[in-house]
This record gives structure tokens, C-alpha cells and sequence, in this order.
């Protein structure tokens, strides 16, 4: 299934194996120390080589006397859902009624995540045991499987039109539907616009998009306004960026008359979303806010708390990862555990 005769290897040159996360490193006795780790979210190929001239991942975790205050719901609801004043969803809406468990990845690439690391079946029935492990964790909400595909990837080389990212061939978007279509799986675009924007890079996808299972991903990590290189820092998108992606969905649910798109937005800083508050819902676009850091278990719940409790919009996700987060020696967080956050987190994605 793996298409990588199509597009060389050291083409898919990925930044994100340089760039920067607000959680600490381990030192050689895998205790916990300050500072900051990797966030190796979508890691260059080994073939490929990493970006050379990176700077080491800058601490982003300081202290903050919000931290201080007492970590107490704003609202509660018996079933400990996040609860948003925003407007009911349209008919068909996937959330709040449904857990997605989300495998994360490029086909072409063994590094970047789950998704491409693992021969199709192997991929699949991995996927297979995570959704029953949630399923017999919170047997109340179903769980909707989902392959989260990256199809614009940051790159350390301008390119031809200086956009510093890299379209991935549709090619590899049809796999990822025909491979979707064994367990009835949705399916999310995820793009890192490097040096280009939301408008340039959306609209390419309004094929796909306009499809009823297909939903979208942004990456502020690696949207670079100020011109600095990808994974050199750490990038940010404005509540106007997001409200142009949730518009644009909506205004594809409304003319093909399809069920309520989801909007998923990584966030594991602060500044990488500024003004949430200015996020605008509506009844056709479901957003997530998704904490995809990685690092021990304790600071991935710090910074849930930091940069999704204390800044709601409307649901929540939370990002595993198999390998970096053990890198400290301690086990992944199992989905009992991430089921005692607050809110409980509606989309969970692995990588």
C-alpha cells in the first residue's frame, strides 16, 4: 500500500524531527530533568536524515501564576463531558456521542507515525485492539475508528515556489480512503503549511473534503508567519485562521448537504493558537482542540490543563505516543487514565 516509489524518500524531508515541545527530557538514569524535549510528532525518515543546523528544542514550559489556581471544573455534567455554550450540532454529528480513536501518519513514511509504519492488515489490527481497549474502558460511548493523514508536510528546503512545505500526491489520499473502508473508518486530512497558509492549501482538498467521512487537521507547529524555518520554532495559528478552515467546512456541509465536519487544531503551547476566544462555532464544523505533546504522564496532563482546560473552545483530544512517550521509562498512559482527565478528551489519537 505504501506508494514511496512515487515520491523519493529524500524528498519527504521532514522537519518535525527537530522541533520544539514544552515537555522535559530524561537524562541517562531516565530520570525526569527541566527543560524540553523533542516534540517528535512527525519524525524525518531515517533515510532521509534529519535537518541539519537544527536548534535544540527550546523550553516553552514556564511558570505561569494561573497554574496556581486550583485545578476545579468550570462546569460539570454528570457524564463529564466538556460543556461549551455554542449551537447544537447538525444531524449526523459524530460528537459529542461518539469516542474517535485515530491512528496518525503519511504512507510514505516509516517515521512520521502508526499509520505508515506497519504493513496494511498489521496497521489495522493494531488499530483494532486500541478501539476495543477504549470500548471496555468506557463502554458508554461508542468509538469510531479514524486514519489521520498528514498530506501537506513541512519541509527544511524552500522548493520550487518557496512554500517550505511538501503536497502529497492524491494518490496516496485514495489509499488511505480504500484502506479506511475495511473497518468503516473516517478520515482526516492534516496539513502543515510550512511557509504557505490555510487559503492556499484548503481548497486543494475540497474533492476530498466534500466527501461525508473525510475531516481536516491543522497544524499550527508549523505554520511559520514570521518566515522563520519549520522546526526551527514553533509556529501559531490566530483564531482567524481557524475560523477561515471552519467556515470553509462549512460552507461545504451546507452545499452538499453532508453531516457535520470535524475540525481538529494541535496545540501543545500556548502561543501556538492566540485568541481562542475568538474561535467561532457553528452547527456544521465540530472543533477539537488537540494536546498532542509527548513526555511523561504528569506533564502531558499539566499541559492539557494549561492550554485546553483553561481555554475551551468546544471538544478535546489527546495525542499517545507509542515511543516517545515511554522515553522517560515509564508505560503509556492507558485509556483509564486518560479517561480521568477533565474533560474527557472525545478524540484520542495515536502516533
Amino acid at each position: 500500500m505504501h506508494l514511496s516509489k512515487k515520491i523519493p524518500l529524500l524528498t519527504l524531508l521532514v522537519i518535525s524531527a527537530v522541533s520544539s515541545a514544552f515537555f522535559t527530557s530524561c537524562d541517562r538514569s531516565n530520570k525526569v530533568s527541566t527543560g524540553s524535549v523533542v516534540n517528535d510528532k512527525t519524525s524525518a525518515n531515517a533515510d532521509a536524515g534529519s535537518l541539519s543546523g537544527s536548534t535544540e528544542a527550546e523550553s516553552v514550559k514556564k511558570e505561569d501564576p494561573e497554574d496556581k489556581i486550583p485545578y476545579q471544573p468550570i462546569k460539570i455534567d454528570t457524564a463529564g463531558k466538556w460543556i461549551v455554550n455554542g449551537p447544537k450540532p447538525k444531524e449526523g454529528a459524530i460528537l459529542p456521542n461518539n469516542r474517535i480513536i485515530a491512528y496518525y501518519g503519511n504512507l510514505y513514511s516509516k517515521k512520521m507515525g502508526v499509520l505508515g509504519e506497519y504493513p496494511t492488515n498489521d496497521m489495522l489490527s493494531r488499530l483494532d485492539a486500541e478501539v476495543k481497549s477504549w470500548e471496555a474502558a468506557d463502554p458508554k460511548t461508542p468509538v469510531k475508528p479514524a486514519l489521520h493523514l498528514i498530506v501537506v508536510t513541512a519541509q527544511g528546503a524552500p522548493g520550487k515556489k518557496n512554500r517550505y512545505s511538501l503536497r502529497m500526491p492524491f494518490k496516496m489520499i485514495d489509499s488511505t480512503l480504500s484502506i479506511a473502508k475495511k473497518r468503516n473508518a473516517i478520515v482526516f486530512l492534516d496539513i502543515q503549511v510550512g511557509h504557505s497558509t490555510l487559503k492556499e492549501e484548503i481548497p486543494l482538498l475540497e474533492p476530498y473534503l466534500k466527501l461525508p467521512n473525510v475531516h481536516l487537521g491543522i497544524d499550527p507547529e508549523f505554520s511559520m508567519k514570521d518566515g522563520s524555518l519549520p522546526g526551527k520554532k514553533i509556529g501559531t495559528y490566530d483564531a482567524a485562521d481557524i475560523n477561515y478552515a471552519s467556515e470553509f467546512l462549512q460552507n461545504l456541509v451546507k452545499t452538499y448537504n453532508l453531516p457535520p465536519k470535524i475540525l481538529v487544531v494541535h496545540r501543545f503551547t500556548r502561543k501556538m493558537v492566540s485568541n481562542s476566544q475568538n474561535i467561532k462555532l457553528n452547527r456544521e464544523v465540530q472543533v477539537v482542540m488537540h494536546m498532542d505533546g509527548w513526555g511523561p504522564s504528569t506533564l502531558k496532563r499539566d499541559s492539557y490543563k494549561s492550554y485546553v482546560y483553561k481555554e475551551p473552545v468546544q471538544y478535546t483530544g489527546f495525542k499517545l505516543f507509542y515511543k516517545n512517550d515511554i522515553k522517560c521509562g515509564k508505560p503509556i498512559m492507558t485509556p483509564s487514565q486518560v479517561l480521568t482527565l477533565y474533560p474527557q478528551p472525545l478524540y484520542i489519537q495515536y502516533q
